[in-house]
């Protein structure tokens, strides 16, 4: 076993990141790696661990990289026999003088979302009793200490107390891709007003924005922050990228509504579902 390469990539999915793990599950004859051997790769080519370095690492490593780009979770397993001469269906010959044979299992894992809820009010609250249970992560900003404690969000994974520019300054584009969403549920406008420019900001050189952002809100309020953000050199192709307002529009009014549907549509975005699309029910009446 080698639990340094899951520690790792435990820390590296909380980071935001795609990890692609590959781990020796059996080995005959004269083998570098030998069972529990793992390695791991995010998807900006980050690795650690080793299953015996060499062709077969070389190999592994390349498999790795094509699982992680095809953007779906998943695994495969593979037999290497570590002779160039060797035969077999189902077995990958390497240039090797060892003689040995090694089962490898290879899986992609994503990371669960993490939202960052920039207000923590009553639809912030809803929207954990939702997200709970799913086993996402969460974390919390909100400039007023009693709305960002432990004792209200205990399991929180990160906890801001601060004055919006502060928080904005100790960040950038890397350091925000821990979140896979930012929802800014503010009690103040004016606030989330000046969280959303300073984030647009900081991911200003995106092309599509990551982490996803959304806004609570009216379309008549957007229509006037649009306003401000263009004043304030915000792109325009960034603007239309943030959703406002947030949620599938089920006619939501009460907190528990309004996280219903914003998690409904996180939920859409994640598995790449046009919310518009039929369901199977009415494709059976077609």
């Amino acid at each position: 076993m080698c639990p340094r390469v899951l520690k790792w990539t435990s820390s590296k999915l909380l980071q935001g990141y795609k990890v692609a793990m590959a781990t020796v599950i059996n080995a005959t004859g004269s083998v570098p790696g030998k069972p529990g051997a793992r390695i791991a790769i995010t998807n900006t080519g980050e690795t650690f661990g080793t299953v015996g370095g060499a062709g077969l690492e070389f190999k592994v490593l390349k498999k790795l990289k094509e699982l992680i780009e095809t953007e779906e979770s998943g695994g495969i397993i593979e037999v290497f026999a570590l002779n160039k001469s060797a035969k077999g269906f189902e077995v990958v010959a390497l240039d090797s003088l060892c003689g040995g044979k090694v089962t490898i299992s290879m899986e992609v894992v994503s990371p669960m979302p993490h939202i960052l809820l920039f207000g923590g009010g009553h639809v912030a609250k809803a929207i954990i009793s939702i997200i709970e249970p799913l086993g996402w992560n969460y974390s919390i900003h909100d400039s007023r200490k009693e709305y960002s404690n432990n004792d209200s969000f205990p399991s929180a994974i990160e906890l801001h107390s601060n004055e919006v520019n502060e928080f904005i300054k100790n960040e950038n584009e890397s350091t925000l891709q821990r979140f896979s969403d930012i929802l800014l549920l503010g009690h103040d406008w004016k606030e989330d007003e000046e969280r959303l420019i300073g984030l647009l900001k900081l991911l200003d050189n995106s092309i599509i924005l990551r982490p996803r952002i959304g806004v609570i809100g009216s379309k008549a309020k957007w229509h006037s922050f649009e306003k401000i953000a263009l004043k304030n050199e915000i792109k325009k192709k960034h603007l239309d990228q943030v959703t406002c307002p947030i949620g599938i529009n089920i006619g939501a009014q009460s907190p528990e509504e309004i996280a219903i549907a914003v998690c409904a549509q996180i939920i859409s975005q994640i598995k790449k579902k046009d919310i518009n699309e039929p369901n199977w029910r009415e494709k059976l009446k077609q």
